[in-house]
């Protein structure tokens, strides 16, 4: 029987390190890793493994650039549940994943303690599991603390 494809993806740093942790979880999977680090390949050895665009609310070129990857590994991966620990290029993949059908997992950044990230603020409608990392920014109306990655 064939395995249902998995999308796991994030910024590089904290981000990245968090999405890996998780790793054992998707085992049932076929995962494709998408990060903006090509050397984090070695975080993920013998994964299916892809890179984007570095890029930031700041520069809206870079920002559309890797809309433009995300958009076209979708596409190509037709993944059945995209999760991603954020930032840009998971919001993208959450969005576009969501409106292609696929199921949605966002888990906000461990580092986001004071408040949700703007990623992490938008992902709420788009998100199938819309998770924070603090219970103190959980809300009835979402996102739900169900523990840390860390």
């Amino acid at each position: 029987m064939k395995r249902p494809r998995l999308l796991a993806i994030a910024s590089g740093g904290g981000h990245w390190k968090e999405l890996v942790r998780l790793a054992p979880l998707f085992d049932e999977y076929e995962t494709t890793y998408v990060t903006t680090e090509p050397g984090f390949q070695r975080d993920v050895p013998g994964a299916r493994f892809k890179t984007v665009t570095e890029a930031s609310r700041w520069d809206k070129l870079l920002l559309l650039k890797s809309a433009l990857e995300v958009t076209w590994i979708l596409l190509r991966e037709r993944p059945r549940v995209v999760i991603t620990t954020g930032a840009a290029p998971g919001w993208f993949a959450l969005y576009l994943a969501k409106k292609m059908g696929a199921k949605t997992v966002w888990i906000d950044s461990f580092a986001n303690g004071d408040k949700l990230s703007l990623s992490g603020e938008k992902a709420g409608k788009y998100a199938d599991l819309w998770l924070t990392q603090w219970p103190e920014l959980a809300r009835p109306d979402g996102p739900e603390y169900a523990g840390s990655v860390l």
